[in-house]
C-alpha cells in the first residue's frame, strides 16, 4: 500500500513538472507573424506574380457559445447612383438572395446605402437606405470618402435587427452561403497585401499615437469585406469618417495612401477602439490572380481580366478576350457576355457565368 502511494505521488510530481515545462517553453516561443511583403522581390512566385500567403490563422473551429442560435449579420453595401455602381449592386443583390438561406448561412438582411442623397428607381428592387453625401468639395475628388459618412448615418438612423454587420461592396459576387466568421469580440476581415502599417508607421503615428500600442495593432485590412459586431461598428464608424477626412487633408498621408486611404483609416479606427480582426484569407478571391474558387465566399472583380485566345493572361495589355468592370463605367454590360477561351482559370470562368446568369434573370436589365 505504501509502495502504491509512493508510485502515485511520483507520477503526479512528474506530470506537474512536465506541464510546467511545456508552459514555460510555450510562453517563450517566438510568435511568427509572416505578413506578406509585396515590395520584396522574394515574395513573388515563379511566374512573376505577387504571392500572398495566409496571415495568422485564428482558431475558426471553436464551438459557438450558443449552437442553437444563429448569429445573423446584416449585409451593407455603399453605392453612388452612377450606372457603374448600380449595375454592380443589382448583380450583387441577385446572388445575395440566391445564397441567403443556404446551408450554413448566417446571412440576415441586406441594405444598399445609397449616398447620392436622393432615391432612385431601384428602391423597390434592392432594400435601400438613402444617405446624404458629404458637403460639396469635402471629398476633394475622392468619392470613397462618402463611404464612412454614409455608414455613420445608416448606423444612427436605421433599425438594424441583426447584431453583426458584413460590410461589402458593389463589385462583390457571393459564391456560397456565408457563415458568421467573427467570434470572441473579434471582427473577421480579408487581409490585403498592400495594406502595410509597419511600412508607413511614421505617417500612421499621426493618427495612432504610441500610447495606443504597437503599430502591429493595426491590421492589414480595409473596411470590406469585414464582419463585425454592430455595437463595435457604431463606435468605429465616426472615427473612421474623421480619420479619413484628416488623412485626406494631410499631404503626407494623402500621398502615401492614395486610393487606399479610406482603407487605412478603417484599419486605424478599428485598432483605436480595440477591435482586433481574424485575418481570413478565404473570405474572398480576386481574379485573375486567384485562379480557383476553392473555399472562398466572395469573388471581388476589381482587377481587369485580359487573355489571348489561347487562354494566356496578358495583364497590362488589353487581351483578345477581356472582362473589366471599367469597360462599363457609364453603360450597362450586355446580357450574355462572351465566355473566355479554353485554358482561362476557373475563377474567371465562374465570374462571367455568374454575371451572365444574373443579367439574364434581373428584370429590365440595362434600363
Amino acid at each position: 500500500m505504501g509502495c502504491g502511494n509512493l508510485f502515485f505521488s511520483l507520477v503526479i510530481s512528474f506530470s506537474v513538472a512536465l506541464i510546467t515545462y511545456n508552459i514555460i517553453i510555450s510562453a517563450n516561443a517566438p510568435l511568427k507573424q509572416d505578413f506578406p511583403q509585396p515590395s520584396n522581390p522574394s515574395s513573388k512566385s515563379s511566374d512573376g506574380f505577387i504571392s500572398v500567403d495566409p496571415i495568422i490563422r485564428m482558431p475558426l473551429d471553436k464551438p459557438r457559445t450558443s449552437p442553437t442560435k444563429k448569429r445573423l449579420f446584416h449585409t451593407a453595401v455603399t453605392s453612388s447612383d452612377s450606372v457603374y455602381n448600380t449595375w454592380q449592386c443589382r448583380i450583387m443583390y441577385y446572388w445575395f438572395k440566391k445564397f441567403q438561406n443556404g446551408p450554413g448561412s448566417d446571412m440576415g438582411g441586406f441594405t444598399r446605402i445609397l449616398h447620392s442623397g436622393k432615391p432612385d428607381k431601384f428602391m423597390d428592387e434592392i432594400p435601400t437606405f438613402v444617405a446624404q453625401p458629404l458637403p460639396r468639395g469635402t471629398d476633394q475628388g475622392y468619392i470613397v470618402l462618402n463611404r464612412p459618412w454614409a455608414f455613420v448615418q445608416w448606423l444612427q438612423q436605421a433599425n438594424i435587427k441583426e447584431d453583426y454587420i458584413l460590410m461589402s461592396e458593389p463589385d462583390h459576387v457571393i459564391v456560397k452561403p456565408i457563415p458568421n466568421l467573427s467570434q470572441d469580440g473579434l471582427g473577421a476581415a480579408f487581409p490585403f497585401f498592400y495594406i502595410e502599417p509597419k511600412k508607413y508607421e511614421s505617417v500612421l503615428r499621426k493618427f495612432f499615437p504610441e500610447e495606443k500600442g504597437p503599430i502591429t495593432n493595426i491590421d492589414p485590412i480595409g473596411n470590406s469585406p469585414v464582419i463585425v459586431g454592430k455595437e463595435s461598428l457604431k463606435k468605429i464608424a465616426p472615427s473612421w469618417m474623421n480619420i479619413s477626412l484628416a488623412m485626406k487633408k494631410d499631404p503626407e498621408a494623402d500621398k502615401a495612401f492614395g486610393w487606399v486611404l479610406e482603407m487605412y483609416a478603417y484599419a486605424v479606427s478599428s485598432a483605436l477602439h480595440g477591435v482586433g480582426n481574424i485575418l481570413y484569407k478565404d473570405f474572398m478571391l480576386q481574379p485573375p490572380w486567384d485562379t480557383e474558387i476553392s473555399n472562398k465566399y466572395i469573388i471581388h472583380y476589381t482587377y481587369g481580366c485580359d487573355y489571348d485566345m489561347k487562354g494566356k493572361l496578358t495583364y497590362g495589355k488589353i487581351g483578345e478576350w477581356r472582362f473589366d468592370k471599367r469597360s462599363y463605367d457609364n453603360v450597362w454590360p450586355p446580357r450574355n457576355l462572351p465566355m473566355p477561351p479554353a485554358g482561362v482559370p476557373e475563377s474567371v470562368v465562374t465570374l462571367v457565368k455568374m454575371v451572365n446568369e444574373a443579367t439574364s434573370n434581373i428584370p429590365n436589365w440595362g434600363s
